[in-house]
């Protein structure tokens, strides 16, 4: 059973910080970093299991560490390795000094080693980032006693006779020198967040590429106004991956302690703040009769978090036995505020222990995050290779005076765009028209397919826009975001300034915030006389005076008004920069609310709800009961209806919904499609039972629904509904869900015996339940049965 292994040495970095007995809540916190009041320092080992809530010392031998604070603590194979920090004696203030040795500690024997390096030694330091990647130890900025550093250093872990210390030679956008701050591996590539590096503390987030060495500021300029931002600039707070993120939690922030958890999408590149599940709040109430389950599963949050609970308070528990009492903790289980504890990531959850909270507290809670376990929704993805393939187009855009054409799906574009759909209308309603005057008899319903065939391609003419800033405004529109092109070349910066444009003329917000932000982020000394004349002559008065306010800037008047390209600027707006340098106009406080539009999410929700109903040009059946629909969006997210449409449409345009030979509920049917427009998974146990098998059969191109679909069986199974449960689980050969009823069945089996239910099973199923029950029952209790026989 994994373990979380905590060197008893006051102040490690890693998956060990700020570290004292559990039992001790009261023990003084340093009010520097770098001192402490306790008498001691300490280097024994303290072992904490996760499955029984225990901790104990742990079993060693060797030369362990000398006592330190502020080392690393990394995992590697079947080895814990420790490097550096801060040793000597607090208490006499005597031999105090940075280490930079490295110790082994092996699981499996409880061996000290120190690994004798030969070869040049990173300097000896404390309060460092360090991690594991491609079997080699990497170590990363800290303190060496005088000043912060921002080297890095790596040490291959397989050999320790044949290895040695190399120093990294970093390129690219360099953290500052920095200490007390976590790093984290996601991706394969190494993450720095925040961090003490004196009056230059920043919220940025920095990516670290092993291949070449490279490191990356991670922009938030794409971020829209009103959307969460990073968190607040932070020390001694903890970040851990999980998937495709990274969890940041605590640590100092401006002389707060903040306990809100932050999450950052790797490959969104977004913040958000997680909102725990309220399963979070664990009451004294009893166990329901359900969860003859493994610890494993606990409930989870909402469709893509999880949820709190102190570890102390979850495990422990039977899972086998009917009910259990537990004792009452306070009202909410969120940890508190802290700095300098410890996180690690222990199968599928997060674990948080000690810190030092409110009044210099010294913290022994322990507490368990529970991940979700979803696979990631592909919404943005479908629909994005949707529109590079360019399959079932039914739109095609006749663009500016050169008359160039860009194909589309009336679908996506009339579910995200007002202005656009308003075009698609008028366009639909003279193409009506002309097969009016030219054939009434045999007049159709404009965009909607005769029979089998496919429809003409319906002619939009905007004369408004070109073909390539028009292509990335369809892109935003199918995937709620663009492709940003280089940052600060001038020729990007323009194409994103017609897209702005564009933008405003269609009234899409959030894709104006997005195109303002880059351009703002993008501008520069090279670009900002360009990019300012560009907005004067595009009408562009936000972005203008963004440029304006650049140029007269005291540290960039000079550069910008000895350049060439200032005299060859219009004479108006020579004259508006030398004004607004000699009499800067005041500036007028912003408290209005931003307007950041609607996500792709919202749109394609009202879509289904309502707003696409005059654009539907397929129809569901489900037991002889029609429910129109849209072909792309079918098509985008299933390999099915891709495969259908595109080679044996039915004729009558008319397409029978079952899942396998199973007819789905209604109430299951439209639960299923609000995953397939929007990606909504929630819905109560019953419909789940209905799609479980629905990813299988429809080819959904992640199995994020089917996941869901078992969780929520998993956690709402009942005496009541087991039988239900077990027979859909054999018919779909869903075997892990099939094992899980036997298991309830037999621990529960008093009670499932006197069901209905149970005289209508399948010969097979019942022959399961009997075979389960005698792997059950001890030879003991054969023996007793026996006995009374």
């Amino acid at each position: 059973m994994p373990s979380m292994y905590l060197v008893e040495t006051m102040v490690p970095i890693s998956q060990v910080l700020a570290r004292q007995h559990p039992e001790d809540q009261t023990r003084t916190e340093p009010t520097s970093p770098w001192l402490s009041f306790r008498k001691t320092m300490l280097n024994d080992l303290l072992r904490f299991d996760v499955k029984d809530c225990s901790w104990c010392r742990a079993f060693t031998t060797g030369t362990p560490p000398a006592p330190r604070y502020h080392h690393s603590a990394v995992v590697y194979g079947s080895s814990m390795f420790v490097f550096g920090g801060y040793t000597g004696d607090i208490y006499s203030n005597s031999n105090l000094k940075n280490k930079n040795d490295l110790f082994e500690y092996k699981f499996a024997t409880g061996q000290w080693t120190e690994w004798k390096i030969e070869g040049r030694l990173p300097v000896a330091r404390s309060a460092h980032g360090a991690t594991v990647y491609s079997d080699k130890l990497w170590i990363f900025a800290g303190y060496d006693g005088n000043a912060r550093l921002s080297d890095m250093w790596t040490i291959g872990l397989q050999d320790r006779e044949l290895t040695c210390w190399e120093e990294v030679a970093q390129s690219g956008e360099i953290p500052p020198s920095c200490c007390n701050f976590p790093v984290a591996v996601c991706r394969d590539k190494m993450f720095v967040f925040s961090g003490q590096s004196g009056a230059k503390i920043t919220n940025n987030l920095f990516q670290f590429e092993f291949k070449d060495k490279t490191w990356t500021r991670i922009p938030t300029e794409h971020l829209l106004r009103g959307s969460p931002p990073p968190p607040q600039r932070r020390y001694g707070h903890t970040m851990v991956a999980f998937d495709r993120h990274l969890y940041v939690f605590g640590g100092a922030a401006d002389n707060t302690l903040p306990n809100e958890l932050h999450c950052y999408d790797v490959d969104f590149q977004t913040w958000e703040v997680v909102q725990p599940s309220s399963d979070s709040e664990v009451g004294g109430a009893e166990v329901p009769e359900r969860a003859a389950a493994s610890e494993e599963a606990t409930a989870l949050a909402s469709e893509e978090r999880g949820g709190f609970k102190k570890s102390r308070d979850v495990f422990g528990l039977d899972f086998g036995t009917t009910t259990a009492k537990q004792p009452s903790p306070p009202a909410s289980e969120l940890p508190s505020g802290r700095l300098f504890h410890a996180a690690a990531v222990i199968s599928d959850a997060m674990y948080i222990f000690g810190g030092t909270v409110d009044n210099n507290i010294r913290s022994g809670e322990m507490y368990r995050f529970q991940f979700s376990c979803y696979p990631k929704c592909t919404l943005h993805e479908d629909y994005g290779r949707l529109w590079e393939s360019r399959q079932f187009c039914d739109v095609e855009f006749v663009l500016g005076e050169k008359e160039e054409c860009v194909q589309g799906h009336v679908a996506i574009v009339t579910a995200r765009s007002r202005w656009l759909r308003r075009k698609i209308v008028q366009a639909r309603e003279r193409l009506a028209q002309l097969e009016e005057e030219a054939a009434p008899a045999s007049r159709e319903a404009p965009g909607v397919a005769v029979g089998g065939a496919r429809p003409p391609l319906l002619h939009v003419a905007i004369r408004e826009a070109e073909a390539r800033p028009f292509e990335v405004l369809m892109q935003f529109l199918y995937t709620d975001k663009i492709k940003y092109p280089r940052k600060g070349h001038v020729e990007d910066v323009l194409l994103i300034m017609d897209v702005y444009k564009l933008a405003l003329s269609f009234q899409l917000c959030r894709l104006e915030q997005l195109c303002r932000q880059y351009i703002e982020a993008s501008v520069d000394l090279q670009n900002v006389l360009v990019v300012c004349e560009s907005a004067a002559r595009l009408q562009l008065s936000q972005l203008k005076e963004h440029c304006l306010n650049f140029v007269v800037k005291e540290s960039h008047f000079n550069q910008v008004i000895m350049m060439k390209e200032f005299e060859r600027l219009s004479s108006p707006l020579i004259v508006e920069i030398v004004r607004r340098k000699q009499q800067p106009p005041p500036r007028a406080p912003s408290d209005q609310p931003v307007d950041i539009g609607t996500s792709l999410i919202q749109d394609m929700k009202a879509y289904l709800e309502g707003a696409g109903a005059e654009f539907c040009d397929i129809t569901l059946l489900l037991d002889g009961h029609p429910r129109p629909a849209h072909k792309a969006i079918l098509a985008a997210r299933s390999s099915y209806f891709e495969a259908m449409f595109r080679s044996f449409m039915p004729e009558d345009g008319q397409v029978n919904i079952s899942i396998g030979e199973m007819v789905p509920s209604r109430q299951a049917f439209e639960s299923m499609l609000r995953y397939i427009y929007y990606g909504e998974v929630n819905m109560p146990p019953e419909d789940s039972l209905y799609l479980f098998a629905a990813p299988y059969y429809y080819g959904f191109y992640n199995n994020r629904l089917q996941a869901y679909c078992k969780q929520n069986l998993e956690m709402n199974v009942t005496v009541q509904n087991v039988l239900q449960i077990l027979e859909a689980a054999d018919k779909t050969q869903a075997l892990d869900m099939k094992r899980h009823c036997l298991h309830i069945i037999v621990h529960q089996f008093t009670k499932v015996s006197k069901l209905p239910t149970l005289r209508s099973l399948s010969q097979q199923l019942l022959l399961d339940i009997i075979d389960s029950l005698a792997s059950h029952i001890s030879d003991k209790q054969c023996a007793e049965l026996g006995a009374d026989i």
